[in-house]
């Protein structure tokens, strides 16, 4: 970016708004199940790290590279999908957005590529050509701030793009600059959701059609919404029957559909701590663990939900299938013959590989796990919490984890040492609900190799689910399957992912409903997704959520 900051200021002080500017519009209601909702609140949603990068690539091109040294995502109640709605944008971290908005303009105007993303020629390359910059400003405006700009709105960056353009006597320094003020602002940077009266029942407030939108998107896609959604949405369709389920069958028949499940999957079991170079382990004790193995470990747990889900097969069935994807180095830790050199391919481990389902992957086992040994405690608290939606607490400060960290004492395994360590009152209770879990899955070390003895004596994986005995990892997979909350805790999980928010109490007999129906269709994620957004609870609302309750909960 070129150094100017002549109309920085004026830059930065464009696209405010209020939340709550609510105004009526006709058009049919969109149908819903025949369960009573009283949804949740909304509030402004700042765009995950991905999502940014996401809506840039498809706006401004797949080229650029967007640069990661903007605001950290917060992660709440187990989802950055959840913390986005408490996410704001500090003095240092706003400096973050313009440089990587800087970055952005830059490469997206340059000679290589303005005409990919600039619908017109300017008149002159020297001057401004207002007609031209509007042109660009509506266009891209549109799709970054997931809706038609105002007339005001307009009006302004084109004066910034007409001001720099004749000072710099460069008619695409002054987009550049246009650019970055859309880009860097509050519309762009938070999602925000306007409710309106339903025409129908004026005691109720519905999102309104541009509103849902985005919604759908970032669920479905995990990106800003495309052309086509736009246009049914300022059309009024989404909040249509017909409208809206013709949209909803699109986005779910779009190959975009396994971004958006990467992106629900990646967030409800903290993947992002493989991109950010945190799951570490001692490479003396485990040599063949190196970055590159992890990042492929993630993507091979994340290849193998998609295929699964895509194809409309059982969700519990992934928990005991052998199908997967491997790569060469993934095939040299797993023991296992790959033939491609170079790439990905489909793998069906065998019946003595011991890898039945996602929690034999060397993603998970290496992320649930201490850098130089396992935790039988943070793979089952993983299960409990993440997988069957039930609460682990906190252990107390004052706990004593000497027994369980002395790896080289008399106690030679994991089971002896737990077992020693829950003789403490304080600590018999957590540990009884996820030891008998994590236990089954010592035979995967801490990087999810596997072995059959710890320190020279054999490992015991034995064990019990809420009543259902196992001998070993795959039957702990077959007990996971069969679990009564494992399917009504995804429910809950990607309720509270599209609504970016805990599930409110009015909204328990829509999630009844919802698991009834995910039952019946055999357990489908496309079809539940299907019933999440079209269910009331996405499509209503309480209204703005109460500047009290954010700040007591941020």
């Amino acid at each position: 970016m070129r150094n100017t900051d002549f109309t920085l200021m004026r830059v930065f002080c464009i696209g405010g708004f209020v939340l709550a500017g609510l105004t009526g519009c006709d058009g049919s209601d969109a149908s819903s199940p025949a369960v009573e909702v009283d949804a949740g609140p909304v509030a402004l949603r700042r765009l995950t790290a991905e999502q940014f990068t996401r809506s840039i690539h498809d706006t401004l091109g797949e080229h650029i590279t967007v640069p990661s040294r903007i605001d950290p995502d917060d992660r709440r109640d187990g989802l950055f999908a959840v913390g986005s709605s408490f996410a704001s944008v500090t003095p240092s971290g706003f400096e973050k957005y313009e440089a990587a908005a800087s970055a952005v303009a830059e490469q997206a105007l340059d000679a290589a590529h303005r005409d990919d993303v600039v619908p017109c020629q300017p008149q002159s390359l020297t001057s401004s050509d207002e007609e031209c910059a509007r042109a660009f400003v509506e266009q891209a405006g549109r799709r970054l701030f997931r809706r038609s700009l105002t007339t005001e709105e307009a009006d302004a960056r084109v004066a910034i793009a007409a001001e720099a353009a004749n000072t710099l006597n460069d008619f695409y320094a002054g987009l550049e600059l246009a650019l970055i003020s859309v880009l860097t602002s509050p519309e762009f940077l938070f999602r925000v959701e306007v409710a309106e009266p339903d025409p129908t029942d004026p005691s109720r407030m519905r999102l309104t059609s541009v509103s849902m939108a985005s919604r759908l998107s970032y669920l479905l896609w995990n990106t800003t919404p495309d052309d086509d959604l736009m246009a049914a949405a300022e059309n009024g369709d989404l909040v249509t029957e017909n409208g809206l389920a013709e949209q909803v069958e699109r986005l779910l028949s779009s190959p975009k559909l396994e971004t958006g499940i990467r992106s629900i999957f990646s967030d409800l079991y903290d993947f992002k701590q493989f991109d950010e170079g945190l799951v570490r382990k001692d490479n003396a004790l485990f040599p063949v663990y190196t970055q590159t193995l992890a990042e492929e470990a993630k993507e091979q747990t994340l290849r193998t939900i998609v295929a699964h889900l895509t194809e409309d097969k059982d969700y519990r069935e992934l928990f005991t299938t052998p199908e997967s994807f491997l790569t060469r180095r993934l095939g040299v830790a797993y023991r296992v013959p790959v033939q491609t050199a170079n790439g990905w391919e489909p793998y069906v481990f065998a019946e003595d590989a011991r890898r039945d389902g996602l929690l034999s992957h060397i993603s998970f086992n290496a992320l649930y796990s201490h850098p130089g040994r396992s935790s039988a405690t943070l793979r089952g608290k993983f299960v409990r919490e993440v997988l069957l939606c039930q609460d682990i607490p906190t252990p107390p400060a004052n706990i004593d984890f000497s027994i369980v960290e002395d790896t080289m004492g008399e106690l030679r395994t994991a089971r002896e040492r737990l077992e020693a360590h829950v003789t403490n009152d304080a600590c018999a209770g957590c540990h009884t609900l996820t030891d008998p879990i994590g236990l089954a899955l010592e035979s995967f070390d801490a990087i999810g190799m596997l072995r059959d003895e710890e320190n020279g004596v054999p490992i015991d994986t034995s064990g019990d689910l809420d009543g259902a005995a196992y001998e070993d990892a795959a039957g702990l997979g077959r007990a996971l399957r069969d679990h009564p909350a494992l399917g009504p805790c995804l429910v809950r999980s990607l309720y509270r992912y599209a609504a970016g928010r805990e599930v409110q109490s009015g909204e328990q007999a829509l999630l009844e409903f919802l698991n009834e129906r995910f039952a019946e269709s055999e357990y489908r994620v496309r079809e539940l997704m299907r019933e999440v957004v079209l269910s009331d609870g996405f499509r209503t609302t309480s209204g703005p959520r109460d500047a009290e309750e954010a700040g007591d909960e941020s």
